[in-house]
């Protein structure tokens, strides 16, 4: 029995001993004995657009070996044999054996009809695989052209009838090269009609205007082509013309006797009525409305009695037909009169018409007010 007991404790300490030394994970050190702490492979890619003809991705590979083989291979959602939905599978005939440089890179290239790209988004995932290390990525083939407009001085506007040309800025960028051919212009001011087209150089700023728009007609449709050898890309848009409302709505108060007894129309600011700038202000003794006492000898403002449905429609058209058929005065009696009037402002910028709404009157004190003004794109510059 003690036999027995003595031979259990001697296997008890050598098992012990044996597990001290086991070691559970090699972990690889430097010569100095550290850790060796590996980096993640990478990819970079040269981008893909509908007017490439391909693609190249290179992958660095830290953990490989120069002279390693590594694999690349295309996958993409297909249908499998059998199957009722996509999968990611290998796309035949893509494998193509790399060899890994001293830089420990290898880059390889795919034409569109290998990745079977056709539409815009369309997408591929790119695997490298070898013995001594691994990457993917995924490339979407994106649009080349992008179309920003309607714009007027880099600004967005609403096409208008009678309000100038706006434009559009035409971007192309395929990945290969800068694009030097011309950008087609087609469109058309009816869905049943057929298409007009026109070329412009590479650059230019693409014209729209409401003038462009028949009678009756609000909606254009337009596409713009651009081509690279046998690809082209189509952005296309539909863009309506409004009435040829006013741009710009303001409202505010003036206050008798105090600094906001004027306003300057232009900018909406209120100021003293006796400040150069106020085109309008109101009278100390009855609250009417006229124009500022000292404004500039350069700058005249006229009024025509108007209606609360022209100013609720806010068609510049009619407001100034209206103004030019009836009889014009210089003041506006904001408590007796009408309070709907038509305004015509004449300074060294221009000719404005706007039409001016009294919305509230406290005798003695003040008057609100709420007005439209500027019916071309070339105000929006001047108006604030």
């Amino acid at each position: 029995m003690k036999n027995k007991i003595g031979l259990t404790l001697v296997t008890i300490v050598a098992l012990l001993q044996s597990c001290s030394k086991q070691e559970y994970v090699n972990i690889p050190k430097n010569a100095d004995g550290s850790a060796y702490i590996t980096t993640v492979a990478s990819t970079t890619n040269t981008g893909m657009t509908t007017l490439d003809n391909g693609f190249s991705v290179t992958a660095t590979l830290p953990n490989a070996k120069a002279g390693d083989e590594m694999v690349a291979e295309l996958l993409a959602q297909q249908l499998p044999a059998g199957g009722s939905s996509t999968q990611l599978l290998p796309i035949a005939g893509t494998q193509k054996k790399l060899i890994v440089g001293s830089d420990l890179k290898v880059t390889v290239s795919y034409t569109r009809a290998e990745a079977l790209y056709k539409n815009v988004n369309d997408q591929v995932t790119v695997t490298f695989a070898g013995k001594t290390e691994s990457a993917f990525t995924t490339i979407s083939m994106g649009l080349a052209t992008s179309v920003k407009g309607p714009l007027y001085g880099g600004s967005a506007v609403n096409i208008r009838r009678n309000s100038g040309a706006a434009y559009f800025d035409v971007a192309v960028a395929p990945k290969a090269a800068a694009y030097t051919g011309n950008v087609t212009v087609m469109k058309k001011n009816g869905i049943a009609l057929p298409w007009t087209s026109t070329d412009y150089a590479y650059g230019t700023k693409v014209p729209i205007s409401g003038d462009d728009y028949a009678v009756g007609k609000d909606t254009m449709y337009l596409a713009f082509v651009s081509k690279v050898g046998s690809f082209s890309d189509t952005v296309r848009m539909t863009v309506f013309a409004n009435a040829p409302l006013y741009q710009l709505t303001k409202s505010g108060t003036m206050v008798l006797g105090a600094t906001t007894g004027g306003v300057n129309l232009m900018s909406n600011s209120t100021v003293k009525a006796t400040d150069t700038l106020a085109i309008l202000a109101i009278d100390a003794a009855s609250l009417q409305i006229k124009p500022g006492s000292a404004l500039r000898a350069s700058t005249t403002i006229s009024f025509v009695p108007s209606t609360t449905a022209l100013y609720t429609a806010g068609n510049a058209v009619d407001i100034q037909a209206a103004f030019d058929a009836g009889t014009s005065s210089a003041m506006i009696d904001p408590i007796a009169g009408v309070p709907v009037n038509i305004f015509k402002i004449v300074d060294a910028s221009g000719t404005y018409y706007g039409i001016l709404s009294i919305t509230s009157v406290v005798p003695g004190t003040s008057v609100a007010y709420a007005y439209k003004i500027g019916s071309t794109y070339a105000q929006l510059a001047i108006l604030k």
